[in-house]
């Protein structure tokens, strides 16, 4: 899971610990501070044990941040972004839901493939879908990313991302304003550093094309999606909505819920 931040004052990359999406360095290269708490560094961590850490977290930005960005580089809390990927975007949805109180107002949220449990059936607590649709009681702009391979098996090993808890229910049950977008040709873990995705594709259903070209192709969007959101510079975003063909990889389909 991450926190996005703006900063206008940002002279250079600006990024907090390590995230396990290759396309991190690409989206803080623009001017956004990334946060990026790591969860499991012990096994067994529960949902709801990691909502209440990504709150604590979200707390510790005010006064925790500034002591270790350059000094030159001024955080600014009133525009906050929250994302995840797979399980951490269940995460995300649920912090932004309330479902752990913070101190601060996230600004948007971004849905990296999220997946909120194995089955509609088998959903760990929170159970955050409800198969209603835009019955998330979200007013922040919502951004879905999703992977046309996520909701394939590997063999005999099951789809990471499968229907009925990934990311197309999570479009659905968003309120505008909303996007979504289908990176069709790549799976699951696809996004990751090329170490962990060329791990990962031994259990997890993989794409055949360019990992690089899939890390610059969600780190476009989500760039886009913030500067849209969070800076009113929605000329990138427009292009990606408009002609999804100048993404480096294939979206389709992409939608976009204004009202």
């Amino acid at each position: 899971m991450a926190y996005l931040l703006e900063s206008k004052n940002a002279l250079a990359t600006s990024t907090i610990s390590v995230f396990d999406l290759g396309s991190v360095k690409h989206i803080s290269s623009h001017g956004y501070i990334v946060v990026a708490p790591q969860f499991y560094r012990r096994m067994f961590v529960s949902v709801k044990d990691e909502i209440k850490i990504a709150a604590k977290v979200t707390d510790w930005l005010s006064t925790g941040l500034p002591q270790v960005l350059k000094v030159k580089v001024k955080p600014n809390l009133s525009k906050l972004a929250l994302s995840g990927h797979s399980r951490g975007g269940k995460v995300a949805f649920a912090l932004a839901l309330g479902y752990a109180p913070t101190s601060l107002k996230f600004s948007a949220i971004l849905g990296i493939d999220p997946v909120g449990g194995l089955s509609p059936s088998n959903r760990p607590e929170p159970k955050l879908l409800t198969y209603v649709p835009r019955s998330f009681n979200l007013e922040i702009p919502v951004g879905i990313i999703g992977t046309g391979l996520g909701d394939q098996s590997k063999g005999l090993i099951p789809p990471f991302a499968p229907d009925g808890v990934n990311h197309a229910e999570f479009f659905n049950e968003s309120k505008p304003p909303s996007c979504y977008f289908l990176a069709k040709q790549y799976g699951h873990c696809d996004m990751l550093d090329e170490s962990k995705a060329s791990l990962a594709s031994w259990v997890c259903k993989s794409g055949k094309g360019s990992k690089e070209d899939m890390r610059r192709g969600v780190g476009g969007i989500v760039v886009a999606f913030l500067n849209a959101y969070l800076e009113n510079e929605s000329g990138d975003l427009k292009d990606i909505l408009d002609k999804p063909s100048t993404a480096p990889i294939l979206l389709d389909p992409v939608i976009f819920v204004e009202d």
